[in-house]
């Protein structure tokens, strides 16, 4: 029976402070007021400080084991070109390696086997933007007949996306007082602040780079830009 009760007064004790804090959160939310939901945002804009790229190669034989032996000689002129244009080996992944059985469709007839194709993907990162052309040029130059990107991006947005977020708030803040005073009432206090996903990888803008004189005899050039970062928030607002 002594066991009983103690066990009980133990439970009691534990479940004491958690129903306090839910009965001050409950009295927190009990508005005397008008309650007023905004939406705001708040946008910076970075110049981007990394450049990625992907690109490839993809050979054919009538063998599967010299397909796989011409994408390795290929690819090892194309990391050549690479080191060569400045890009250190670790700022090269493989991403991909694909070995694959071709075959030609006949008209009317069965497909026939033409072979096997072998390909090879290298994620390339590296913060030289200016150099970007460059790079192009000299995996263009090494045989490389896949690309995709430039794609530029900014390391750590976190700086910036802090930046955006004050902003947001100030911007709904600036709202809520406006509404306040068109309705002749004042800002008692906020209620609540929620953040919204913007996509994207969590936040911003982040678009492929322009990609200018791609022709033949011209140097390809990267026009950068800058980059925006915007956070939405959402902020509950008690008028009286």
């Amino acid at each position: 029976m002594r066991h009983a009760i103690l066990t009980a007064a133990a439970l009691l004790a534990l479940a004491l402070p958690a129903a306090q804090a839910a009965a001050q959160e409950n009295a927190a939310e009990v508005v005397t007021g008008t309650r007023l939901n905004v939406t705001a945002e708040g946008r910076v804009t970075r110049p981007p400080d990394y450049v990625a790229i992907s690109a490839g190669v993809t050979t054919e034989a009538q063998g599967a084991s010299d397909a796989i032996r011409r994408n390795a000689v290929q690819m090892e002129r194309v990391r050549a070109a690479l080191r060569g244009a400045g890009i250190a080996d670790r700022d090269i992944r493989t991403s991909a390696l694909n070995l694959r059985a071709e075959w030609r469709e006949i008209d009317n007839g069965p497909r026939q086997f033409a072979g096997y194709s072998a390909s090879n993907m290298l994620n390339i990162r590296f913060r030289d933007i200016a150099s970007a052309g460059r790079v192009i040029d000299a995996l263009v130059g090494a045989g490389v007949n896949q690309i995709n990107g430039p794609t530029l991006g900014i390391d750590r947005p976190e700086p910036a996306l802090d930046e955006a977020r004050t902003r947001a708030i100030s911007t709904a803040r600036a709202r809520a007082e406006l509404y306040a005073r068109a309705l002749g009432m004042r800002v008692k206090r906020v209620l609540t602040v929620s953040e919204a996903n913007m996509g994207g990888g969590g936040y911003g803008n982040f678009a492929n780079a322009g990609v200018i004189n791609m022709a033949d005899q011209a140097d390809t050039e990267i026009a950068p830009g800058v980059q925006a970062l915007t956070v939405s928030v959402t902020v509950s607002f008690e008028l009286e």
